[in-house]
């Protein structure tokens, strides 16, 4: 990754943070224009329009021509309108096998092309799930910061197209706090799994990385049938 590039992610890292953690644009509101938000975020125009990109293929931003960029819903999915994951013959366990499929695969892409910045803000948001399981591991901010967790591993792989899945990882994890899934359970597990992830990303341990976030999702899978077979 060239330095252009990482300063780009880095912009789009902040833009993220701004947006999903401290709500500072919030859904339909439009971004300041271009001359404003490069000087608020002390980088050049250039840089601000990739790191716009970067999000706007996650499906956190949209531009529309002549009007400007808009914080769009974390749900929306843009590049296929044909897949839509709010529709109703959709279930919970689809999701949780979609992320079953995709994320093992992706921590081990992130284990080889993460950069020292990913790595460390998603130790960081990792560390702050953490705290909101132990706080309130109910509350609207640990699924917040447990949907940008999952995310950002994915989006430590630098495939733009993988990172249009992130809306996927959000959904799941909502609809799971909706049902109320043996919330307690789940929180006392996900916290002990959250530390081996986040150790084995720390090393870069491919393998282990990609055994950890499978074994995370196969137990979220197991208390959802629990649950409904209950």
């Amino acid at each position: 990754m060239t330095k252009k590039e990482n300063l780009s992610q880095r912009t789009a890292d902040v833009l993220r943070q701004m947006i999903v953690q401290k709500q500072t644009y919030q859904v339909g509101q439009k971004l300041p224009n271009e001359n404003d938000l490069s000087a608020q975020l002390g980088i050049s125009r250039t840089t601000l329009r990739e790191a716009i990109r970067i999000l706007v293929s996650e499906g956190l931003l949209y531009v529309e021509r002549g009007n400007g960029t808009f914080v769009s819903s974390q749900m929306d999915v843009k590049t296929d309108p044909q897949l839509d994951i709010h529709a109703k013959k959709i279930t919970l366990r689809d999701l949780y096998e979609a992320r079953m499929i995709i994320e093992p695969e992706a921590a081990v892409l992130a284990c080889k092309r993460a950069t020292q910045e990913d790595i460390d803000y998603i130790l960081k948001v990792g560390k702050e799930v953490q705290e909101w399981i132990l706080k309130d591991p109910t509350s609207s901010e640990r699924i917040e910061v447990e949907a940008e967790f999952h995310s950002s591993i994915v989006r430590a792989c630098h495939n733009d197209f993988l990172a249009q899945f992130t809306p996927i990882i959000k959904e799941t994890i909502e609809k799971t706090f909706d049902l109320h899934l043996n919330l307690d359970v789940i929180a006392e597990d996900a916290y002990k799994e959250h530390i081996l992830i986040m150790d084995f990303l720390k090393r870069r341990d491919a393998q282990a990385l990609k055994s950890a976030v499978t074994i995370h999702l196969h137990h979220a899978i197991l208390h959802e049938e629990i649950s409904i077979n209950n």
